[in-house]
């Protein structure tokens, strides 16, 4: 039985167009969005997830095939059609026999039944992964020739070479040393390993009997939310077209670049901010721009001490899971105070800020204490020699300078 939970989400029939589908969408988000309704989150998500997948032609269409299942499983996308299957079993082809002619000894040539895939690195912001985004690649293909059908000429006009006779390839015989040869497989020549060849008054004059001709196509790469780095989009069949064999796919995989406030990491999204003294102890108000644009009022409240290297979450405001983007996890924030610097306050105004403080460890000082000062530290230059300031002295250095007082020589 055919599942029609998002429809009556929308209110609208299972063969409702797309006017529809966006008309009805608009009115319920703007009745139950939660700056209007509060209470109606969980509603609001229902809808806009509902509009998400009918207003996709292609997931409404897994969607009417498969259901709600199908959606979250990416049923439709990787799987290997019965031309494929039949394809990699029997190979797809090539020239008047196939590839499987040869010598004798089994030697022969069978051309590849799959063409390569095409690679394409496509650099894309964490915003463009948080929000979702169509952006659209040009690509310079192979095809097969339309004014001949990828025959390379007129009907016929294709015959088998007769130099390697259709194999491509051809044994010859390469001397090592005087007395010692070995038989080696080279692309013949004559057809240019194809096993075929066609005169060249019956050419094809668009292809010049090649075959293939070179187009331009626009791809449109849906990036959908929750997308991770170096995942890939695939399109399939659409590498370049050979002739006997089936078209590889392009493989678009996705670079995620460097953010300037977040850090990902799977579904979480991590941050770091510096805060004063005063808000890490008298209760803390930051704005945060997510990368959806919002702004998140983050508050903490007073006698609740951040201490320099803590870590706070917000649950639910972290990057939306792949297929499921109203699951979110979650972001984390991790606080730096910032001190403030010497002499900031009067002698008399350390004093009372003193008094709120927890009261000081009682010192017992023993008789034979000795006081000293700190000083700043140069991790670069830790050694006596270097100090500002010498804590002992050398009776030779006391001597030096006083007139008659020489060091005595032993």
């Amino acid at each position: 039985m055919a599942e029609n939970k998002l429809y009556e989400i929308l209110g609208v029939p299972r063969g409702a167009d797309e006017q529809t589908i966006k008309k009805s969408y608009k009115k319920l988000a703007k009745e139950f969005h939660p700056d209007k309704n509060p209470t109606a989150g969980d509603k609001f998500k229902d809808i806009s997830f509902a509009y998400e997948v009918l207003s996709d032609s292609k997931k409404r269409r897994v969607y009417d095939q498969y259901g709600l299942k199908g959606v979250q499983e990416g049923v439709g996308e990787g799987r290997m059609s019965t031309d494929d299957i039949f394809s990699d079993l029997f190979g797809c082809g090539g020239g008047l026999f196939g590839g499987l002619a040869g010598f004798g000894g089994g030697m022969g040539r069978r051309k590849p039944t799959r063409g390569e895939d095409t690679v394409h690195h496509l650099k894309v912001t964490l915003e463009d992964m948080y929000n979702g985004k169509t952006t659209k690649l040009q690509q310079s293909k192979k095809v097969k020739c339309s004014a001949c059908g990828g025959l390379g000429g007129a009907e016929g006009a294709v015959v088998r070479c007769r130099g390697c006779r259709g194999v491509g390839m051809k044994i010859v015989l390469r001397q090592l040393v005087p007395g010692l040869s070995q038989q080696i497989q080279t692309p013949c020549e004559d057809c240019q390993g194809t096993g075929e060849v066609i005169n060249e008054k019956d050419r094809c004059t668009t292809c010049n009997g090649k075959k293939i001709i070179s187009e331009q196509k626009i791809l449109e790469v849906h990036i959908d939310k929750g997308m991770q780095n170096n995942q890939k989009i695939l399109f399939r069949g659409e590498s370049d077209q050979m002739p006997g064999c089936q078209a590889g796919d392009v493989v678009i995989l996705l670079q995620q670049k460097p953010h300037d406030v977040f850090q990902r990491n799977n579904d979480h999204l991590h941050m770091t901010t510096k805060i004063g003294l005063a808000e890490a102890l008298c209760g803390m108000d930051i704005i945060v721009r997510h990368l959806d644009g919002r702004h998140l009022h983050v508050k903490h409240p007073a006698g609740h001490i951040i201490r320099p290297g803590d870590i706070k979450a917000i649950a639910g405001e972290g990057m939306p899971q792949y297929r499921n983007p109203f699951e979110k996890g979650n972001l984390y924030i991790k606080f730096e105070v910032t001190f403030p610097e010497d002499h900031f306050a009067s002698e008399q105004v350390l004093k009372q800020l003193e008094s709120v403080f927890p009261p000081r460890p009682k010192l017992k000082i023993p008789k034979d204490s000795m006081e000293v000062d700190l000083e700043e530290y140069d991790p670069d230059h830790n050694t006596s020699s270097s100090r500002t300031g010498k804590s002992y002295s050398s009776d030779e250095d006391e001597m030096q300078g006083q007139p008659g007082l020489s060091c005595a020589q032993q």
